[in-house]
């Protein structure tokens, strides 16, 4: 039995965060060092789902600047979503981790489709599950796939890996005046305007009263003490 304060989480990443100090695709060392947070987790009797992004790869946003339409950029960032997903599964699975990919579009010879109750009992069974291809439509951000899975499967907060400590009243890698934010409720951040994620994404973790944790994902350790109750990053709440 897990004495974590968290019995169920969906870590969200970032395709950036892949990326280490490379210009673009997956860094081998940033994949193994992720699988081997989760893994720690795990051992603690976490469940743990993770939905993750597809900026290392390719951004719908980015189609409008080549001539491709939209929609069919947003198609592209999401098979993006995919190939992330297959290789941190496969380095969680090379650590002995059991894992089950599943995808919001149908590709079978890959990845399970989703099904909530299967992915749910999956977590039960005490398996990773990694959603991958967003919300399975265009116009949705991986934050929105992040919010409306954490929901579905009733996690009990949502923790976003970034590069930097928490939520600051200003981008600090910009602005060294910048003061960083513990605790925020869901009203200040809008009033604020900070952008925690998408207007989607937070309206959604608001209306469900699903937690949002932000965190610098690349610092050693901090995943386990935020389950283990420590203050890390800046927890946004009701």
């Amino acid at each position: 039995m897990s004495k974590s304060k968290y019995k169920r989480i969906l870590l969200k990443l970032s395709g950036e965060t892949l990326m280490g100090d490379q210009q673009y695709g997956i860094n081998p060392a940033k994949l193994f060092h992720y699988a081997e947070q989760i893994k720690l987790l795990h051992e603690a009797g976490v469940e743990v789902a993770v939905v993750i992004g597809g900026g290392n790869i390719f951004r719908g946003l980015q189609a409008s600047k080549s001539g491709i339409d939209r929609v069919q950029g947003d198609y592209m960032g999401m098979l993006a979503t995919v190939i992330n997903a297959m290789a941190l599964q496969s380095a969680m699975e090379e650590i002995g981790l059991y894992t089950r990919l599943i995808s919001a579009i149908e590709m079978n010879q890959i990845a399970e489709p989703y099904i909530r109750r299967r992915a749910i009992r999956h977590l039960e069974k005490g398996r990773i599950v990694i959603f991958s291809a967003g919300t399975g439509s265009p116009y949705f951000t991986t934050d929105s796939a992040a919010a409306l899975r954490a929901s579905e499967i009733d996690a009990d907060v949502i923790l976003k890996g970034t590069r930097v400590d928490g939520i600051y009243s200003a981008d600090p890698e910009r602005d060294p005046s910048a003061t960083k934010f513990d605790t925020l409720s869901f009203t200040k951040v809008i009033s604020l305007n900070l952008k925690v994620m998408d207007m989607t994404a937070f309206t959604m973790c608001q209306q469900n009263n699903v937690p949002i944790i932000v965190f610098n994902i690349n610092e050693d350790g901090n995943l386990m003490k935020i389950v283990n109750g420590e203050q890390v990053g800046t927890l946004v709440s009701e």
